[in-house]
Order: structure tokens, then C-alpha cells, then sequence
């Protein structure tokens, strides 16, 4: 099966999710802004919410997939709201990407809030869940 891990984030929080999602899938954690360059059964995309939304260079980089993707598995982080996946699914659809009904979520840290998020146990989660759904 061919991985794809691909993240944005402003604060670092995202990015060490994507990063131990990358190590169990054995592939480098790439930021939005590299394309991909070659079909892939499964792109775990790490993103966070920033104003209430799914960042603009997120959508950017789902408009812009030039290669087939079999699936896409959502990975977040956020202060206040439960996960982007419905946000990040509507934008896949729109641009006839199919989103994967797994995905990892967990707190950010966002000024006072969820201080030290994600933390030693969030990573752990993330490279467990991933390990599972490599797995299956």
C-alpha cells in the first residue's frame, strides 16, 4: 500500500501528530505545500482549525491533487471543536477525493488553552492508531 503523509499547521501542534503518523507508515511528514507527485491508497492529511475553518492552504492543497488517492484519512488537532472531519470531507468531496470514515483527533494548544497539547499520550494515540489502520 502506498502512504502519503501531508500537514499544515502554524503552531507545531499538527505537525507532531503528522510526524509519528509518517513513522509508522515509514514515509517522510511533507507540508501542504509539496504536491504529491504519485497515486496513493492513503493520504493521512493533518490539519487544525484556525478561525473556526479549515485552513485556506488546506483547501488549496485538496483542490490541487493531481494524482488519484484512494483514500484520504483526517488527522487533527484543535482547541475548541471536536475534529475538522466533516469540514475537511465537505472540501474532499467538492473536489472528488474520498474521505476515509477513520481518523485521529486530538487536543491543541491554543493560548492558555490544553497547555502542552498534544502531549506524550496524544502521540502515542496517534502512532497506535495509525499502526491499526495500516494494519487492516
Amino acid at each position: 500500500m502506498k502512504t502519503a503523509v501531508r500537514y499544515f499547521t502554524r503552531t507545531g501542534n499538527t505537525k507532531k501528530l503528522a510526524e509519528v503518523i509518517a513513522r509508522e507508515a515509514s514515509v517522510e511528514a511533507l507540508p501542504v505545500t509539496e504536491p504529491l507527485t504519485e497515486d496513493v491508497d492513503t493520504l493521512f492529511l493533518a490539519s487544525s482549525v484556525y478561525g473556526a475553518g479549515v485552513a485556506g492552504e488546506v483547501k488549496t492543497f485538496l483542490a490541487n491533487i493531481g494524482v488519484q488517492v484512494g483514500e484520504i484519512v483526517n488527522i487533527s488537532s484543535a482547541a475548541i471543536i471536536e475534529s475538522t472531519y466533516a469540514q475537511v470531507k465537505k472540501i474532499a468531496e467538492k473536489n472528488g477525493l474520498k474521505m476515509s470514515t477513520d481518523e485521529y483527533h486530538c487536543r491543541g494548544q491554543f493560548t492558555l488553552m490544553h497547555k502542552g497539547r498534544p502531549n506524550a499520550e496524544d502521540l502515542q494515540e496517534a502512532a497506535a492508531f495509525a499502526k491499526r489502520y495500516l494494519k487492516r
